[in-house]
């Protein structure tokens, strides 16, 4: 009997711990399981937000290696070169340049062209810019330079820096009208340079887009009229003049070469018939050969100390005379010009 009881009351004990389990209140298991999923959750987002660090710390690490590689100096590269840069640009023109370079004729690569506003700038690259032209708009002392690589992406060849000059000029000075105040004193370095007169491009009809657009716009003459008052104008056979800083100027007029140093002795102010009016900047023969003109008479539409980017040159042994020349104004641009920027710095003016 005693068995029995003890046996009885095991099961009776076992049934009412069963009963109370199956009695728990449900709301208490789910908020415990809502509480186990939360953790996992949180666990989770704190690997995830780990991975996230670690692909951005290694992206910002490839970012830096990549602008590291760009901005690097490339002393060991090939210099390559880079034509068509004009004397200076006005305000909304296009700046077309072409880069080469004997190193990339033999690599199979790709150029990039990269900017800077200042010296303290990072260089930045044109964006989708990778052939050996570049066309961008002419920005104000931007610095330019192009860059060649090969497939591995390893520099073969690269430029110096180019500098955009942006000149507007002002427009009533370079039509000739000033005050008297506004005019200064300026030296010879203002021309020093190799230049090249514009005649014999002239005379091979080089320059004959020029009259027929005036032409067209003004309607003040023809062009044949165009053309015989730019023939007067240009027509010399002194085709090029070297001219120092310090005074040294040498004409090249067919085979003969002859020059001297000349000194300066001040301006005239000349008054037009048509109302303008233009500077003639005088220097005197110092010393020099025998055929070197006594005065020469420098004319630019600039007014005050600058460099010149281009000139008309009166010349000869009677400085009155020469202020009284008005019809014959020999034309000088810089020897590295083409005839294509000549033409384009012609029509903007």
């Amino acid at each position: 009997m005693k068995r029995k009881v003890y046996k009885g009351a095991a099961v009776l004990l076992f049934s009412a711990l069963l009963v109370g389990c199956q009695d728990a209140d449900p709301e208490e298991q789910d908020l415990e399981t809502e509480e186990e999923s939360a953790q996992q959750e949180e666990e989770g987002s704190h690997a995830d937000h780990d991975h996230e660090s670690e692909e951005h710390d290694h992206d910002h690490e490839s970012e830096e290696h990549d602008h590291d590689h760009e901005s690097e100096e490339h002393a060991d590269a090939e210099v390559a070169e880079i034509e068509g840069l004009s004397d200076h640009y006005h305000t909304g023109d296009t700046v077309t340049l072409t880069a080469s370079s004997e190193a990339a004729e033999d690599a199979d690569g790709h150029w990039h062209w990269y900017y800077r506003d200042g010296e303290e700038d990072e260089w930045a690259a044109f964006e989708g810019e990778y052939e050996e032209t570049l066309e961008t708009e002419a920005v104000a002392s931007q610095e330019i330079k192009a860059t060649y690589y090969d497939e591995s992406h390893n520099v073969i060849s690269e430029s110096e820096p180019l500098t955009i000059s942006i000149d507007n000029h002002d427009d009533g000075v370079y039509e000739g009208y000033f005050d008297d105040d506004d005019v200064a004193d300026r030296g010879i370095s203002d021309w020093a340079g190799s230049w090249k007169s514009v005649y014999p491009y002239f005379e091979a009809g080089e320059l004959d887009e020029v009259y027929e657009a005036r032409a067209e716009e003004d309607g003040e003459m023809t062009f044949d009229e165009y053309k015989e008052y730019y023939e007067t104008g240009y027509e010399t056979d002194v085709d090029h003049i070297d001219i120092t800083g310090e005074g040294e100027v040498t004409f090249h007029e067919e085979n003969e070469v002859f020059g001297g140093s000349y000194v300066y002795s001040g301006y005239e102010i000349l008054e037009y018939e048509a109302g303008n009016r233009g500077v003639r900047y005088i220097f005197d023969l110092e010393e020099g050969d025998e055929n070197a003109p006594r005065h020469i008479q420098f004319s630019d539409h600039i007014i005050a100390p600058e460099d010149s980017g281009h000139f008309h040159l009166y010349w000869g042994d009677d400085n009155a005379s020469l202020l009284e020349e008005v019809a014959h104004w020999p034309t000088y641009y810089p020897e590295d010009m083409s005839v294509d920027q000549i033409v384009d710095d012609l029509l903007l003016h």
